[in-house]
């Protein structure tokens, strides 16, 4: 089974000062997709510099010509499926058809009250996510969508050209939770994992990769249950969260992205590094594991 690489470069730094270079840069190293987070703010950096991920995703397409690009993840925290799926259709345009968006339902970080709400609960997200992800993927695929929801409606709203990939841009859904998963298996071309939360505060590696593996195989029986072949799925592991230490050397990486290949991971997603934070590691290990890695896994 084969296996692509691919980053995420955070929205802290200012465009022509060293954005742009960080964008081309990936896509000099060979990575098959950048991806950002779409958040307001995130945790450790909420007061430092951070721009926002439509926009930056905008930018770097104009300054790329292969490397695909995407969120990882956009959420109903503080996007609505009409106005969002308006910006996706400009901006798969943008970048001649090399968008994917990454979606989850959300946590209860910064994000879930910045625009004056109280933070949802778990059901609420869910309930919400459930909602938010065929209503987007119908207001990407049709013309022309009227919907009246629960939590979200649509009048007549016209999306034409549609996107440039078709039937339309692909889906990475984040998902743990069964109905998550769901949504995966239905409307997802990737599933997008950082590993089981649990296991990521106390476990081993040995028991975060079991963990993986056992999403994997639910995601499958999700599949299963509405007659989808799983391997349809990309199935993407974003790292920086499990117990592991992947980017100590290259053959860290090797190991760690050869173990949870085996276990059915298709993607790894390795953060571009940040000095002076979680993801502060070693700008020439991080560029060693791009361009060298891969071929050592055979």
């Amino acid at each position: 089974m084969s296996l692509r690489l691919s980053t995420v470069i955070l929205p802290y730094r200012r465009w022509h000062e060293d954005g742009r270079a960080a964008w081309q840069r990936a896509e000099e190293l060979g990575f098959h997709t950048a991806y950002t987070y779409d958040h307001l703010s995130w945790r450790t950096f909420r007061d430092g510099p951070w721009f926002g991920a439509l926009p930056t995703l905008t930018a770097a397409a104009a300054v790329t010509g292969r490397i695909r690009l995407g969120t990882l993840v956009t959420s109903p925290n503080f996007r609505h499926p009409v106005t969002l799926a308006k910006e996706l259709i400009s901006l798969d345009d943008i970048s001649g058809g090399r968008i994917t968006l990454g979606i989850g339902a959300g946590g209860s970080g910064f994000d879930a009250t910045a625009l004056g709400q109280e933070p949802w609960t778990p059901r609420e997200r869910a309930d919400r996510f459930g909602e938010f992800v065929p209503l987007l993927d119908r207001l990407l695929r049709e013309d022309v969508v009227s919907h009246a929801g629960t939590f979200y409606s649509a009048d007549e709203v016209r999306n034409i050209p549609g996107c440039v990939q078709r039937p339309r841009l692909p889906f990475a859904v984040a998902a743990t939770g069964p109905r998550g998963l769901r949504l995966a298996a239905r409307h997802g071309q990737a599933w997008v994992t950082t590993g089981d939360s649990k296991v990521n505060s106390a476990g081993t590696p040995a028991e975060s990769l079991a963990a993986v593996g056992r999403q994997v195989d639910r995601l499958g029986e999700m599949c299963g249950e509405i007659g989808r072949d799983p391997a349809e799925l990309e199935k993407s592991l974003l790292t920086g969260f499990t117990p592991d230490r992947p980017l100590d050397s290259v053959d860290a990486f090797v190991d760690f992205a050869g173990s949870h290949r085996d276990r059915g991971i298709t993607e790894i997603v390795l953060h571009a590094p940040v000095p002076g934070s979680v993801f502060d590691y070693q700008e020439a290990v991080f560029e060693e594991i791009a361009t060298e890695a891969l071929a050592q896994l055979g």
